[in-house]
């Protein structure tokens, strides 16, 4: 990496801790700060299967002649962990490899992956024109805390967010994050027992909110009718809000309105500013995203859907100025290019207001981690929309309504016979069996469907979305008939809803 430093986060993320020591994994940082490039992660893979030693050093080797990479040239690696168990054991291998490749080692403890990515960005741009920031926990903070007070300076105080930080590393996160806020907006955490065994993710998170779609039971009693709340994932890079309407009806707020509500301010700011011939704003979905959303989005700005995977929604908003990409899990950040980042520090407004828009623009450089989705920068961006926009949830929640859907999964004997293109959302094997799915979906009012192999598993999953939720389900399970009755699977792996 020519000397620069690469960043390990021993972490599995969302998922739940009941596995116990067997769950956990690593995210690999590039020098960026960004996740790894998909070239290595075949080299990653056949390092993590070597069988003995002298395999291990081979592949190596392979790597090393492969890439060009000059050995001569330093190591350099800062990692860090969550608060599953099994971390400190993983931390310990680690820094047994470093030390056996000489490598140099920065132990950064117990944090959130996102922080992870800004400190791998902030120790290899340290002293340069693109210094992104001080390289500790306490200049992460800071960054962020400033740029939120100055963009919430002279508007109405905050009520107090109720945060569920999904009993994992967030919680320590989000509690310093209070004390830098002083006040600005009140954090009140809920799901904070970093140190219950299996706590973690367990009844709460982001994806506990996102997959059932109702509130963590340990919110039940906490939360208000018309008090905004959101959660964490185990990691914090996932972000999802909700509400609970006057009758007391769950109402949740997901990576797709999140994105509907930013790009739109973003969009708002760039013309006060002055510079919308100048700085184009583009949003960045996959096909997961609910139809609604796009349409919404697709009137106001242009909008490109990519194949699902954080790295592929990523790449492609490098492509724009300004470029908000948000899964519907949650998941998602907003990135200025560094020529727009230029453009914005000579730019002279000629009108106090533009002087006020830009200055706003500037500051949401400062409080957006553009390195990672992160969600408590995610999480403040919000909080200064929301501020801006004088929007309650219920105000967020109307900017357009989510069409129902249902996704399903099915057990295949191969996955790698279930091919697609255009970013996923057509099926090209097996061959006809995506004309049969559109046929499907054209007997149901806005009906909508696709399906996709998973990338790890024999699993394929069926995504439907129509305007009555009955037909968005029944269309889902229909279509997960075609592709049973496709790849011959297991009688007992059948949709449950076509016994």
């Amino acid at each position: 990496m020519d000397g620069l430093t690469v960043g390990v986060m021993v972490t599995a993320s969302h998922n739940p801790d009941q596995l116990g020591e067997q769950d956990n994994g690593v995210k690999i940082v590039d020098p960026r700060g960004e996740m790894l490039e998909g070239s290595w992660e075949a080299h990653a893979t056949t390092l993590s299967n070597a069988a003995t030693t002298d395999e291990f050093i081979e592949a190596l080797e392979a790597v090393i002649s492969a890439s060009k990479i000059d050995i001569s040239k330093p190591g350099r690696v800062v990692y860090a962990r969550d608060t599953r168990p099994s971390g400190v054991e993983l931390v310990a291998a680690l820094e047994d490899g470093l030390a056996a490749l000489s490598a140099e080692g920065r132990n950064a403890g117990v944090t959130t992956t996102p922080i992870l990515h800004y400190l791998v960005k902030a120790i290899n741009t340290k002293n340069t024109p693109e210094s992104y920031g001080d390289d500790s926990e306490e200049g992460y903070f800071q960054k962020l805390s400033d740029a939120f007070k100055s963009l919430v300076t002279g508007r109405q105080p905050l009520e107090p967010l109720i945060i569920d930080c999904a009993n994992g590393v967030g919680a320590l996160a989000a509690n310093t994050l209070n004390q830098y806020l002083d006040k600005s907006l009140p954090l009140e955490l809920e799901n904070t027992a970093i140190s219950t065994p299996s706590s973690l993710n367990y009844a709460c998170g982001a994806d506990y909110v996102k997959t059932m779609q109702r509130l963590p039971p340990s919110l039940a009693d906490r939360l208000k009718p018309g008090q905004r709340a959101c959660s964490l994932d185990g990691d914090a890079d996932r972000l999802m809000y909700y509400y609970l309407d006057e009758r007391g009806i769950f109402h949740m707020l997901d990576g797709d309105k999140i994105a509907a509500l930013v790009a739109a301010f973003i969009v708002d700011l760039v013309k006060s500013a002055g510079l919308e011939n100048e700085v184009k704003v583009g949003v960045v979905q996959t096909a997961y995203a609910n139809g609604a959303s796009t349409k919404y989005l697709a009137g106001r700005l242009p909008v490109k859907c990519v194949a699902t995977g954080v790295k592929h929604l990523h790449h492609a908003a490098e492509h724009f100025n300004i470029g908000v990409y948000f899964e519907a899990n949650g998941h998602g950040t907003v990135l200025f290019s560094p020529s727009t980042q230029l453009k914005l520090a000579n730019h002279q407004p000629s009108t106090p207001a533009q002087s006020t828009a830009l200055k706003h623009l500037i500051n949401l450089t400062h409080l957006i981690n553009q390195t990672v989705g992160d969600a408590l920068s995610d999480m403040l961006l919000v909080e200064v929309v929301l501020s801006h926009k004088s929007y309650t949830g219920v105000e967020w929640d109307s900017l357009y309504v989510d069409l129902p859907n249902r996704l399903v999964k099915v057990v295949v004997g191969d996955r790698n016979a279930f091919r697609t293109e255009n970013a996923e959302r057509q099926l090209v094997s097996p061959p006809g069996l995506q004309s049969k799915i559109d046929e499907l979906a054209r007997r149901y009012d806005g009906g909508r469907s696709f399906v996709r192999p998973s990338g790890t598993e024999d699993v394929v999953r069926v995504y439907a979305e129509a305007v009555v939720r009955s037909q968005a389900d029944e269309l889902a399970f229909r279509v997960a008939g075609l592709v049973y009755d496709e790849a011959g699977a297991d009688p007992a792996e059948r949709p449950k809803e076509f016994l």
